[in-house]
């Protein structure tokens, strides 16, 4: 570790115990599943975050679509559950598709997983459910883990509302043009990235985005050298630029802009300006949300600029 740290990081958090299940009595049960599509939330890390339900359906359909089999047969290992397991990815779903909607067509339970968490964020899967709800079939949620919302629940940033971005683009050009189309979100924002290129994206948020916005960095979430480390978002470019690639899976969270002062002069002209496109309700909702006044105060000052014209 480096001996200048980030003014706001943490400690890593080390999990204490192994990270695999041990012998568990209880053995998945097998169900009476109605006809469809099962899109099953698996574990980001630790083996022993799965659900009950997950399992017992697991091991009551007619098929398993992985991601990779091979990480989907340890996880099935595991837990005792024996299933069908066929490969289901980016580079052969156009292939496979037709053959799964027609089996769904004949009655079949199957289900969708990815290689961790929940299939379809920033997972394969979405042009399947999409063809799936088209021709009428069930779509079941089986729901559980997620990097994205795991990451968010102890970052410690605003989580009333916030907004998941994904992968931002490779090439630095691209991505700070995405994320100036974020600017002007006042919400938290969560993106997942690759170790390698952690520096580069955090040194284009700053820039974009302001280098002291507050920011997380959170990676191998759930494992044994879990880590969140908090600083400002120059504060974390420097030290991963420092220290090189950690390891290891990463999500990236910024919290929103901090509130603007502004002087009754500047409250009024924001708000005419927001009266111009919107009711008079939603202009001050908009205007003290943006500038962090009270909605109340906002929405009277409001009332009074539309009764003086």
């Amino acid at each position: 570790m480096s001996s200048k740290e980030p003014s706001r990081s943490s400690s890593p958090t080390r999990l204490s115990g192994e990270t695999r299940p041990g012998p568990d009595a209880r053995q998945p049960a097998r169900l009476q599943l109605d006809p469809g599509l099962y899109i099953v939330s698996t574990p980001i890390g630790n083996l022993r975050d799965i659900t009950l339900r997950a399992l017992d359906t697991l091991a009551s359909v007619d098929e398993v679509l992985a991601e990779d089999t091979r990480v989907a047969g340890r996880l099935m290992s595991a837990h005792g559950v024996e299933a069908k397991l066929t490969a289901y990815h980016d580079h052969n779903a156009a292939q496979k598709r037709p053959g799964v909607l027609a089996r769904l067509e004949e009655g079949a339970r199957i289900a969708l997983i990815s290689d961790a968490g929940t299939p379809l964020v920033s997972d394969p899967g979405y042009k399947l459910v999409r063809e799936a709800v088209e021709a009428g079939h069930r779509v079941v949620p089986v729901p559980g883990a997620s990097a994205a919302l795991a990451a968010l629940a102890m970052a410690g940033l605003p989580s009333d509302r916030f907004l998941f971005a994904g992968f931002l683009p490779v090439k630095s050009g691209a991505r700070r043009k995405a994320v100036t189309e974020l600017a002007g979100v006042t919400v938290t924002l969560i993106f997942y990235e690759g170790p390698s290129r952690l520096a580069a994206c955090l040194a284009d948020l700053a820039e974009v985005l302001g280098g002291d916005r507050e920011a997380v960095v959170a990676r191998e979430l759930t494992k044994l050298f879990e880590e969140a480390r908090r600083g400002s978002l120059a504060e974390l470019a420097e030290h991963y630029t420092k220290m090189g690639p950690p390891k290891g899976e990463v999500v990236v969270l910024v919290g929103p802009p901090g509130a603007v002062e502004l002087d009754d002069a500047g409250l009024d002209a924001a708000l005419r300006e927001a009266l111009k496109d919107m009711p008079t309700r939603a202009a001050a909702d908009q205007v003290a949300e943006q500038f962090g006044r009270s909605r109340r105060e906002v929405y009277q000052r409001a009332l009074s600029l539309k009764d003086n014209g």
